[in-house]
Order: C-alpha cells, then structure tokens, then sequence
C-alpha cells in the first residue's frame, strides 16, 4: 500500500467517525431534560456582594481654627500621614499638614499687627500735640475774656458809646471762648472715633496672630481615641493622601471606625429590591475568612436607585448590620450576603429555568402523554426555584429545555391567563380612580348605611 492509498483510506476513517458523532449527537438530542414538581418548604434569598464598614465612625478633620474668620487660609497641604491600617493609640500622631503656608501667613500677619501697633502710637502723639495746642487756644481764649471784664468795668465812667463797645468786645470774646471749648469736645470725639477704630483694627490683627499661632501648632494630627487609620474620601472618591489639598468644605483627614459595630454596604437591582425589607434576616460570609458565617439583618434601604457603572441598570444601597464584633474583621472586607426575603412551609415550586414566557403568558413545558404549553400563575422566587401558584401539581414531570418544535404544541390553561388579566384590569382600574371619586364613592356607601 502507497502513501497515497494510506491517506486515502484515513480519509474515509475520519469522515465516517464524524458521522458516527452526528447521529449519535442527534439521538443524545432526542432525549429531552426533565425535571419534577416539587412541594414542601422553600426559603427565598437573594444573595450580594458587600463590603464592610464601620457604622459609627469618628471623622479626623482640619483644626477647627482653621474656619475663623482672621485666618483667610482655604486650602492647605498633606505633608505626611501613617499607613491606612496603622491602629493607633489615644494621643498617638497620624497626619501632618503644611507648616511652610501657615509660616509665610503668620509672617505677614506679623507684619501687619506691628504697623497697626505703630499707627495707634503715632496717632496718640498727634493727639497729645494737637489737643494741647488747643488748650492753649482756650487758655488765651479765657485770658482774652477776663481782660475784656477789665475793660468794660473801667468804661463805667465813660460815654455810652465806649460802654457799648466794651461789651461787645466782651460778647466777642466770650462766644469765641464758647466756641473753642465745643470745638475741643467735639475734636476728642472725633479723635476718640479714630482712635477705636485703630484700636479695633489692632485687636482683630492681633487675633489673626494669635489664631494663626494656634493653628501652627494644631497642624500635628493627633488621635483622640483608640482606633484604626482609614483614608477619607472626596466626592470623586479618591482616597485621601500625601500630597492631598483639603478645604474647611473638605474637611476629612481619615476615620476611626469603631469596629465593634460594623454595617454590610451592598447594592441590591432593581428587578429585586421590592423584596428588601427592613427588619430581614442576613446570613454573611467573609471572603478573606471562608469558614466565617455571620448573622445580621437588613437596617435601611435607599429610596433612590444609582446607575451601575456602565451600565443601564439601576441599583439601591441596602444597609445590613452585623450581629456580634469579630477582631478578625477590617473594614473593606468582602462580604456575601444571603438576605431572606421569604420562608415558606408547604409550596409548590420548580426550577426557574424550566419557565418559559410570550409578551403575556408565562408557561412551562409539561410532559403527559404528549408534551403542552401549560400556563402557569407564579408566585415568590430565589436564585434557584420559582413557586408555582397554579398550574401544575406535584409529581408531574416538565422539561427544563425548551423543545426544537414549538409551533405545533398546544396550550393549555387560559382560565389561568383570563384570571392573572382580570387582575391586572382591577388594579389599573384602581391606580385610574382619582381621589376625589374615591371619597365621593365613601361618601355614597355611608349614605347607604
């Protein structure tokens, strides 16, 4: 035999192992995967992801001197922070913040206090000269007056005229007098006005020193309690670290979660979220521990839905409190969640890949003689098993796989769709009767009574 007949013939050997597959893959095809009705207790759960936090946590944040109004710093640099993780003791050091821009702040505010500081002297000079030059004006003023009482009591004896002249010299005198005393009270208030306002202006230089001194030696961050080190985070939840800028309207340097009472933050979608409740009960696992099984319940659920990251499916924040503490756990923590949303005694169900649906009709495959479209009314549903409501009893046998000929199986069960299309009327109905109608409605079936 040449090498080419050799080929040949493991041609032919191919070729009929090929088909051998086939029609052995066709008969494996022809045996449809079953599945029975089962009935007895059933708990329905439905299971997340989450992670764990704390539920009360202590916020580290900028000295609060840091929000006077004398300081007029808004924004200030990280320039050191302890490891996220670091357990740190009351007292213990955790951040440092920029000294460099408070140095420079303080410098100039200095700077400032020192000038106010000299135009208050200043200005208490020129007062001291310019009032003193005033009492001497008055002093002249009320020596002029005496001498023109002199005078006038010497012209007793003269003519009218003379007389007459000497008091109003006299007149003269006294008004000016007059007028240079009010003139000297007016000036001190005047000045003493001026001098308050120099003084005010000093005072709240000298504040802003001071506060800025406080604020240098606050920039050491220290813990208050007992705690673990985590990062805050700003609103584009980027973790805080060397180098940050915070603001006093971002305030948070890191948290000290109180690990004795922690929370499960998971997202619930939103096909699922009717079924949360607060008040259900959790079982948790903890990814980093695998045979750790925790207990909890369900403490808040979001009444707003959030986008999922790209994607178009909404999600809700749903709360779970952890029963118990576990030194075993950290924040960030992984967490499976099984919440139990129903328990039930005695149902009906199937396996939910047997459900099969049209735009209005949900139907299994249901093997009799022949195998029909049996509709069905459903009722509660977990990850693995739908409840069956109506439609099936057990023991009957369903197909799990949805048959390569469908056209020609009949349906059964319409009283079953009539009833669920009934209801969905009633209930539009009802969400269609205004408030008014309804009250009007009360009204008629009191008259009635």
């Amino acid at each position: 035999m040449n090498k080419k007949q050799v080929l040949i013939f493991v041609g032919i050997a191919i070729i009929a192992l090929i088909l051998i597959l086939s029609k052995g893959n066709k008969h494996a095809g022809d045996e449809a995967i079953t599945c029975t009705v089962l009935q007895g207790p059933l708990e329905v759960k439905i299971h997340t992801s989450g992670q764990l936090k704390s539920e009360n946590s202590l916020n580290i944040i900028l000295p609060e001197v840091l929000n006077s109004q004398n300081i007029r710093v808004y924004d200030i640099k990280i320039t050191d922070l302890v490891e996220e993780g670091t357990v740190v003791d009351s007292g213990q050091y955790i951040a440092t913040l920029d000294h460099k821009v408070i140095e420079e702040v303080l410098t100039a505010a200095r700077l400032e206090l020192e000038t106010a500081n000299s135009v208050i002297e200043d200005a208490k000079l020129d007062t001291n000269v310019y009032l003193s030059n005033y009492r001497d004006l008055i002093v002249n003023s009320q020596a002029d007056v005496e001498e023109q009482k002199i005078v006038l009591a010497e012209s007793v004896y003269e003519s009218p005229s003379v007389i007459k002249k000497a008091q109003m010299d006299l007149t003269k005198v006294e008004r000016k007098l007059e007028g240079n005393v009010k003139g000297l009270e007016m000036r001190i208030r005047q000045l003493s006005s001026q001098m308050e306002r120099r003084n005010i202006d000093q005072r709240l230089k000298k504040k802003r020193v001071e506060d800025l001194l406080k604020l240098y030696d606050a920039l050491t961050i220290k813990a208050p309690k007992p705690g673990m080190v985590l990062y805050a985070k700003d609103r584009y939840g980027v973790k805080v670290q060397v180098g940050s800028v915070l603001t006093p309207w971002n305030a948070v340097i890191t948290t000290l979660p109180d690990m004795t009472k922690l929370i499960s933050e998971t997202f619930v979608n939103e096909i699922d979220i009717a079924k949360i409740k607060i008040g259900q009960k959790v079982t948790l696992s903890i990814d980093a521990f695998p045979g750790k099984e925790l207990k909890g319940e369900v403490i808040s659920v979001a009444n707003i839905g959030q986008p999922m990251p790209k994607s178009d499916s909404k999600v809700f924040e749903v709360d779970i409190r952890v029963y118990g503490s576990d030194r075993d756990l950290k924040p960030a923590m992984t967490t499976g969640n099984l919440i139990q949303t129903g328990s039930y005694d005695n149902k009906l169900y199937i396996p939910s890949e047997a459900v099969f649906e049209t735009d209005s009709t949900k139907f299994v495959y249901l093997k009799k003689d022949k195998i029909v479209k049996q509709i069905i009314d459903m009722g509660d549903d977990n990850d693995n098993y739908t409840i069956i409501n109506k439609g099936l009893e057990k023991g009957q046998t369903i197909l799990l796989v949805e048959p390569e000929k469908t056209d020609d199986i009949q349906t059964i069960g319409w009283e079953i769709y009539k009833e669920q299309a009934e209801k969905q009327k009633q209930i539009k109905e009802q969400e269609n009767v205004s408030p008014e109608a309804s009250r009007a409605d009360s009204i008629k079936n009191v008259k009635k009574i």
